[in-house]
């Protein structure tokens, strides 16, 4: 898993929106300088996560649909990359050309702990924390 462009522009998405008011895509862009075309496709993905509302009309917009006390940085990267994978070989599945009998290599095991540390981190992080 790397933070992707994608992930960073949803954490900034949040960010602008943190202050509870509704704004509408031009203002949430221009404020954390996320691309327009970006904002459409990640406020899509936050929506369907339930992390932001969007209001239809002239005077629409997006606010937040949680308490960022409840919204953990896990939870924004998540929903915009559902595979939060540091590297292939830690995929289900994955058959590993140098270990074909399925042992798991030395550095495997490394990156699978890293994995694990580094989710938990990001699941105790709240957005309310880093806003």
């Amino acid at each position: 898993m790397f933070i992707t462009r994608e992930c960073d522009y949803a954490i900034r998405i949040v960010r602008a929106l943190a202050n509870t008011e509704k704004k509408s895509v031009n203002v949430i862009c221009e404020e954390e300088h996320v691309p327009v075309y970006f904002a459409y496709k990640i406020l899509k993905k936050l929506e369907r996560a339930k992390l932001v509302s969007s209001i239809r009309g002239a005077v629409g917009g997006y606010q937040l649909a949680k308490d960022l006390k409840k919204v953990t940085l896990y939870d924004v990267i998540s929903s915009v990359d559902a595979e939060l994978i540091l590297n292939a070989c830690l995929k289900d599945g994955f058959q590993c050309p140098k270990n074909p009998n399925e042992t798991c290599c030395k550095v495997h095991v490394e990156l699978d702990r890293i994995q694990d540390n580094l989710v938990n981190m990001l699941h105790e992080k709240t957005m309310d924390q880093l806003c």
